[in-house]
């Protein structure tokens, strides 16, 4: 019972499933029967795009429950992202964000995920709505300079880079930011490398000066990390996608609901949110 109460209490304050709560809570009621049915549910997800989930998929199975499991980042996504835009998922993992950015809003996406096994489930997710054409993945880590390095196995989701204290490793390639997207544009880039962020910045000089670039998400929270991408013209925002308003700081700090940091090129990031077309998400208009 103890590990159940924090996903009803997620349920219940998500900005979304808050609104239609009864509808939210019969999603987690089917879930828990179909996931004890078949090891895999494929499931209808936002404009006929679908998702294919496992038990363990954590963020994935918010999506279920509450339409979109990180809220203001995903929403924020839905809104930024046009057809024909390069969206960068560097840390895919299943492809929450990329079936969002390439089903949904129709851009193309660059997905990077190191993982074996998580690479099976994403490229299952691509194949199921039929992204072939505008996804290409890259099964390697990102970091500061290109080699192999040290990456956890049997940890599901979770699995990061190896630090010291970690045993059962395998050795996955490694390419620089700057290196994939060379001759590309990218206008969105979402980073969730389990603290390998500063890596990733670090081989990712080049790209942060890129103009098409107007919007970053990382999960990070490393110092080197923010100043790195506010020296390069961004500014931290919060986003809240209800009423479409991206809240500035200019000191680096701001009040947010969401786990990750957002940095935006404000100018070009308000005209797009703005005029975006909204999306039935759970049964709301978001």
């Amino acid at each position: 019972m103890a590990s159940v109460l924090p996903t009803l209490r997620f349920i219940a304050h998500h900005p979304l499933s808050s609104r239609r709560p009864l509808s939210a809570y019969w999603r987690y009621l089917s879930w828990q029967i179909r996931s004890r049915i078949r090891s895999e549910v494929e499931f209808d997800w936002i404009e006929g795009s679908k998702l294919v989930v496992s038990n363990g998929m954590t963020g994935a199975t918010g999506n279920i429950y509450c339409g979109l499991h990180e809220f203001s980042d995903m929403a924020f996504l839905l809104h930024l992202l046009r057809p024909g835009d390069l969206f960068v998922d560097v840390g895919a993992n299943v492809g929450s964000y990329t079936v969002l950015a390439s089903a949904v809003c129709k851009a193309r996406s660059i997905a990077i995920e190191p993982d074996p096994n998580t690479v099976r489930a994403l490229a299952k997710n691509i194949e199921i709505n039929a992204l072939s054409e505008r996804v290409t993945v890259i099964e390697a880590a990102v970091g500061a300079q290109s080699g192999s390095v040290a990456f956890t196995t049997g940890r599901d989701t979770m699995n990061h880079v190896a630090g010291s204290g970690d045993h059962a490793t395998r050795q996955v390639l490694v390419r620089t930011l700057d290196d994939i997207l060379c001759d590309e544009a990218p206008v969105l880039i979402k980073m969730d490398v389990e603290g390998y962020e500063p890596e990733v910045i670090s081989g990712a000089r080049a790209t942060l000066k890129k103009p098409s670039l107007i919007a970053i998400i990382t999960e990070s929270s490393d110092p080197f990390v923010h100043d790195a991408i506010q020296n390069s013209g961004f500014v931290r925002a919060a986003y809240c996608p209800l009423g479409r308003t991206v809240a500035l700081s200019t000191d680096g700090q701001i009040a947010t609901s969401s786990l990750n940091k957002l940095f935006v090129r404000p100018n070009a990031v308000r005209h797009r949110v703005k005029s975006a077309t909204s999306r039935i998400v759970a049964g709301v208009s978001v």
